[in-house]
Order: C-alpha cells, then structure tokens, then sequence
C-alpha cells in the first residue's frame, strides 16, 4: 500500500517560508480560510492563532504550499497530494540539513534558474562539479540548503 505524505519543514516564519517555496516550485499557497472561519465559529480556534496572508484568513503558524495540479480537499482548502507544510518554531536552523529539496531546471537553465532563485531569496553557497554531473547548491531565506541540477 502506498502511503500520503507531505514533507513539514521547521520555519520561524512559515508565511516567508511558504511564498519562496511556492514561487521556486511553481505550487500554490493552500488556502484554508474556509476551515478556519468554521473553527471560529466552533471556538476551536482564535483570532490569535489567525493572521491574514495575501488577502486571506491562514493560520498563525503553519501554512502549506501544494502542487498545481493535485487534488483539494473543497472544505478544507487542504491539497491531497504532493505538499510542502512550514511550521513556526522558536529556534534558528542549526547545523547541516538531513534532508534537503533538488531542484530540477530544464535543460541548459540552471544558471538562469539559479538567478531567478537569488530573486527570491536564495543565496548560493557552492558549485559542484563531479563526474556524476553539476550542481549548484543554494540556501533559503532561513538558511535550509536545497540543490539545482
């Protein structure tokens, strides 16, 4: 049996978080304002635990972005498929990534891609050239490092 997942990512600020990883990725911001005036009006949640993003109620401390083209939960605003969730923490990154995202530009774009991710944010901390190919690996806004191939 396959199972779903999504990939949670530690953020002090998700919302940051979430719009460089949707505009990198090409996914959308999940909106969950339609779940969220439920849970207010059941008392669930608070305003506290509310803030407005892009126009739109989202929740204070966590926030996902999710591939265009997979499928959303119409009650939740919840995508059903391939998904990046940041959640706030109080701490910095430290130390080295375990787990990082490779990027993957059309062919012959890497060098554009990469400024295009600098845009955004991004910085570069190394090119690497072995036999096994070319890539350059960058840091996000918080400093998680991700690769462009």
């Amino acid at each position: 049996m396959t199972l779903h997942w999504k990939l949670v990512i530690d953020a002090q600020d998700p919302h940051a978080q979430a719009a460089f990883w949707g505009e990198t990725l090409g996914y959308e911001v999940e909106d969950n304002s339609a779940l969220i005036e439920r849970l207010l009006g059941f008392g669930a949640v608070t305003e506290a635990e509310t803030v407005d993003f892009r126009g739109r109620r989202s929740f204070r401390d966590l926030i996902a972005v999710r591939h265009p083209d997979d499928p959303v939960d119409a009650e939740t605003g919840t995508g059903l498929g391939r998904r990046l969730l940041f959640q706030r923490v109080p701490e910095v990154k430290s130390g080295k990534n375990r787990l990082h995202v490779d990027v993957h530009a059309a062919p012959g774009t890497r060098d554009e891609e990469v400024a295009r991710l600098e845009g955004l944010g991004a910085a570069v901390q190394r090119r690497v050239k072995e036999q096994g190919g070319e890539w350059v690996v960058l840091t996000d806004p918080e400093g998680n490092e991700f690769c462009v191939q």
